[in-house]
């Protein structure tokens, strides 16, 4: 990954998940009462736009299966809340992150 920015409307390329990326995961998850028995955000791009788009690629299962989980935070002046704006399901590991 470089470590140039995407420019705005446009997505960054694909990275590891960072500690902000999980929290914001997790917050989600909760939100939309979703439950499974493993759920570990991998990587993930983001979008800056008025506010950011994160599209997530998070395993849910042992037998390696997946969900990509589109996630919209607002601007802190807006409030900065998470919402959950679409999900991919079930998803193998390989499917690359591609907005949906």
């Amino acid at each position: 990954m470089t470590d140039a920015k995407p420019r705005p409307g446009g997505w960054s390329e694909e990275a590891p998940v960072t500690e902000e990326v999980k929290k914001i995961c997790i917050e989600a998850g909760k939100q939309a009462g979703v439950k499974f028995d493993v759920c570990v955000p991998e990587t993930f791009k983001y979008q800056i736009v008025a506010g950011k788009n994160y599209l997530v690629k998070v395993k849910v299962s042992e037998d390696n299966k997946y969900l990509h989980v589109n996630i919209y935070q607002a601007l802190p002046v807006d409030g900065g809340d998470l919402s959950v704006t679409g999900v991919q399901y079930p998803k193998p590991r390989t499917d690359p992150l591609v907005p949906f």
